[in-house]
C-alpha cells in the first residue's frame, strides 16, 4: 500500500484533473509533499529563490535542513520583477519556489512572469497553491512546473484530515516525484486519502463562500480606526489587485489585519473573538483567527521572512457574513 493504493490512486487522479496536470502524488502532509519534490529536484550546491514572505515552515525545511546539505537560500521579493531579475542574473537558481497570494501577507506574484524568468534561467518554478486551490487558479496553466498543496486545508476542508500534494505534467519530474514518494515513504494513508476525496465534492461551494464573506470582512475593517491595515487582493488599494483580477476567479477567504497598537492588540484582538476560534491552520468551513509572528510564522522570527507583530490572520469559513463581521468589531471595540 506504500507503493500503490487505490483510494491514494483516485485521489491523485482527482487532484491532477483539477489541476490540469498529468500526473499529481499525495502525501503524509503538505511539508512532506514539499519534501518531496525538493529532493526530487535539488543536489548539494543549487540555489534555491524563495519568496521573502512565504509560509513558514516551507522556509524553515529550506533554511533549517536543506541549507545544511549545502543548498544556498535567497529570499527574494518575487512581486518586483527588477528584484528577481537581479538574483537570477547573480547565479542561475535550479527551483524558484512561489506563493501567490503569499501566506500571511497576501502579496500577489505574477506566476507567468516568475515562469518566464525562471525557465530562462534552467530553473523548475513551483507554485504553492495552497491558499488559492485550483477553484481559483491553476498555477501550470501560466507556466509553472508544478504544483503544492496542503491539502489539510481547503481539499480536506473539514479541519480532521492532515495531507499535501504535488501536481506535475513533465514525465521526467512526474517520475522523480514518483519515485520519492515511494522510496521515502511519505505517503498519504487509505483513509486520510479517502477523507480528502469527501473534501473536494464541495471544494467550490467551501471556496465561494468564504470569497464573499472575506470580501465584505476587508471592505469593513478597512477603514476601522483600530486597523492599520487590511492585507487583500479584493480591495482596489492592493498592490496586487489588478494581477490577482486577471490570474484569479475570485480573491480567496483569507485575510490578514495589521492591529494600531502593536503586539499586545493584536493578541487581544485574536483573543477576543467568539466564532472565530484561536487557531492555526485554515481553509475548514469555520472561521479561524491566529497570531502569525508567534503561531504559525514564528519559525521566521529574525529572519528576513519575519512577519509584523501586529498581524492578524483570518482563515474565512463559511458562517454568515453579518455575525463574522459583528464578531471582529466587537473584539475590536475593545482593545
Amino acid at each position: 500500500s506504500r507503493t500503490a493504493n487505490p483510494t491514494r490512486d483516485a485521489l491523485q487522479t482527482v487532484i491532477a484533473s483539477l489541476e490540469g496536470a498529468a500526473n499529481a502524488y499525495s502525501f503524509a502532509s503538505g511539508l512532506a509533499a514539499e519534501d518531496a519534490l525538493l529532493r526530487a529536484v535539488l543536489r548539494p550546491g543549487d540555489r534555491v529563490i524563495l519568496g521573502n514572505d512565504a509560509y513558514g515552515g516551507t522556509f524553515r525545511l529550506l533554511d533549517k535542513i536543506y541549507v545544511q546539505w549545502g543548498i544556498d537560500l535567497v529570499p527574494v521579493d518575487l512581486s518586483d520583477p527588477e528584484a528577481l531579475r537581479t538574483a537570477v542574473a547573480e547565479r542561475a537558481p535550479r527551483l524558484i519556489w512561489v506563493e501567490t497570494p503569499t501566506n500571511p501577507l497576501l502579496t500577489v506574484v505574477d506566476i507567468a512572469a516568475v515562469a518566464q524568468a525562471g525557465h530562462a534561467a534552467g530553473a523548475v518554478v513551483v507554485v504553492d497553491n495552497t491558499f488559492a486551490t485550483p477553484y481559483l487558479q491553476r498555477p501550470l496553466d501560466w507556466g509553472a512546473d508544478a504544483v503544492v498543496h496542503s491539502t489539510t486545508k481547503y481539499f480536506g476542508g473539514h479541519s480532521d484530515v492532515v495531507g499535501g500534494a504535488v501536481a506535475v505534467n513533465d514525465p521526467e519530474l512526474a517520475q522523480q516525484v514518483a519515485f520519492q514518494q515511494n522510496a521515502a515513504g511519505a505517503i498519504s494513508s487509505p483513509f486520510d486519502a479517502w477523507l480528502t476525496l469527501r473534501g473536494v465534492k464541495t471544494l467550490a461551494v467551501r471556496v465561494e463562500r468564504p470569497s464573499e464573506n472575506a470580501q465584505r470582512i476587508a471592505e469593513r475593517l478597512h477603514d476601522h480606526p483600530r486597523v492599520r491595515r487590511v492585507y487583500y487582493p479584493g480591495l482596489p488599494d492592493h498592490p496586487g489587485h489588478d494581477l490577482a483580477q486577471r490570474q484569479m476567479r475570485r480573491f480567496g477567504g483569507m485575510v490578514s489585519v495589521g492591529v494600531q497598537g502593536g503586539p499586545t492588540a493584536a493578541r487581544r484582538f485574536a483573543e477576543g473573538t467568539h466564532i472565530f476560534t484561536l487557531a492555526e491552520s485554515l481553509g475548514g468551513v469555520e472561521s479561524l483567527i491566529e497570531y502569525p509572528w508567534a503561531m504559525t510564522h514564528a519559525s521566521v522570527q529574525g529572519s528576513s521572512l519575519e512577519v509584523p507583530d501586529d498581524l492578524v490572520r483570518l482563515s474565512v469559513g463559511i458562517e454568515n457574513a453579518d455575525d463574522l463581521i459583528s464578531d471582529l468589531l466587537t473584539a475590536l471595540d475593545r482593545l
